[in-house]
């Protein structure tokens, strides 16, 4: 049993706001202005002023025509983005050009514009960009002027060492900004992934409201109807029976009961505090087997009768959702056959949920319930993003459960989940969820 779940939870598209953008390209222009005036005014070096201060003061022209042309707040599209990037490595290439090359200690600015790409922008663009500054970095290795150094004692790096240089900038710019797009791949994926949790955990939320909402209906409306009521009967008895409009007064009347007995019905049904409002361990399991009876799985329930009183909990739509979760996995994995098992005694309560399937795969067993982990083909019949356990397991996480993947020992095969709680936080779970429930 793997992880499936039917979502429409999607990866957000990624933007970066021009205001971004900006900023550091003007921290950029900063820094460079500090670096000529060091090197010119602090360490005395020949520069090429003119050539770099003109590059320079492009880049800052640019940066006030964009921020006067369009709102700074506006997310870019990724291809413009992305040029702004680009830009950046061209206008850096320049002034290495003008400074020493690869010989600057500054080139490994080529960094920079390539690792916010991997964390704001598609794969593609990145790519774009990292051979982009390889291909600058490799030009400034054979085409630039000298290193700004002491005519004195001019500065000779040996070929190998450049080359090494050249090396270790390709390297850091591929390492890096795969490392980086993968620790934000993995921070958006999960960052869905509780959205869909939270969305899941409200609706179910709102659905164990509804009986609430019943009784508020009942209550307002109870006064106008019977209102109504004592009037129509007023009017019915006022009237001889031979006036034409006694019949519509008797509907009326009746009616007007019929409204009354369904209303004090939703009351009832509202105010009872069993079964709907407080439900057994027996009866949320049968609750949440019912629905997989029909597919062809024989499902099998045991429940161990224990010397303590049966655990008795308010109805927690975390625990419905999440136990109903694992137990639809286990029927789409089954062959034949799905088990549930729960017992309990003063101090903890267990479910067992097992199937008879292939079982986790080895390789996926450690990594169970982490978000998008899935073996099952993306079609439209079985296609899923892999939330299904994520989700089960966050949601029976927070009512204080403690869950456990394995599977059965060889020649049985198939999944066990072990989800187990203390006794105490599994009757006292609803109480906890419905009050953070207006948070969620």
């Amino acid at each position: 049993m793997i992880d499936n779940a039917e979502s429409d939870i999607r990866y957000r598209r990624r933007f970066v706001r021009l205001d971004t953008i900006l900023r550091l390209r003007w921290l950029a222009v900063l820094g460079q202005l500090a670096a000529i005036f060091i090197v010119v005014q602090g360490l005395e070096f020949d520069l090429p002023l003119i050539p770099c201060v003109t590059v320079i003061g492009f880049s800052a022209l640019l940066n006030l025509a964009l921020q006067i042309a369009f709102n700074p707040r506006r997310p870019l599209e990724p291809l413009h983005a992305a040029g702004l990037l680009a830009l950046n490595i061209i206008e850096l290439a320049a002034l290495l050009f003008f400074t020493g090359g690869l010989q600057n200690p500054f080139s490994f600015l080529f960094l920079a514009p390539v690792l916010i790409s991997a964390t704001a922008l598609p794969t593609r663009l990145t790519l774009g960009l990292g051979l982009l500054a390889i291909a600058c970095a490799t030009a400034l290795g054979f085409v630039h002027l000298p290193l700004p150094w002491n005519s004195d004692e001019p500065l000779a790096l040996p070929p190998i060492y450049m080359t090494g240089v050249w090396l270790s900038i390709l390297l850091a710019i591929g390492v890096t900004s795969l490392y980086t797009f993968q620790v934000t791949e993995q921070a958006h994926k999960l960052s869905d992934a509780l959205a869909a949790t939270e969305l899941v955990l409200a609706r179910e939320q709102h659905l164990t409201q509804l009986d609430g909402l019943a009784a508020a209906a009942a209550h307002e409306l109870g006064t106008p109807l019977a209102t109504i009521f004592l009037i129509s009967r007023e009017l019915e008895r006022s009237i001889e029976p031979d006036n034409p409009i006694a019949g519509e007064l008797k509907t009326l009347s009746e009616q007007a009961k019929r409204c009354r007995d369904i209303l004090a019905k939703l009351t009832q049904l509202s105010a009872s505090d069993a079964p709907f409002d407080r439900m057994p361990l027996s009866t949320l399991i049968e609750e949440t087997v019912a629905p997989h009876r029909d597919f062809g799985i024989t499902i099998k329930v045991r429940i161990a009768v224990a010397g303590s009183q049966e655990p008795v909990g308010k109805r927690n739509p975390a625990i419905i959702y999440g136990l109903g979760n694992i137990l639809e996995n286990a029927v789409d994995f089954a062959r034949t056959e799905v088990e549930v098992n729960a017992w309990w005694n003063a101090e903890t309560v267990e479910i067992v949920v097992s199937d008879d399937g292939p079982g986790i795969a080895p390789d996926l067993l450690k990594r169970i319930g982490e978000p998008y982990l899935s073996r099952r083909p993306a079609d439209g019949n079985h296609g899923g993003l892999g939330l299904g356990i994520f989700i089960a397991r966050t949601l029976l996480e927070r009512t204080g459960a403690r869950l456990s993947f394995t599977n059965r020992t060889f020649p049985d095969h198939g999944a066990v989940v072990h989800i187990t709680w203390p006794r105490e936080r599994f009757e006292t779970a609803s109480n906890q969820e419905n009050a953070a429930a207006p948070a969620a």
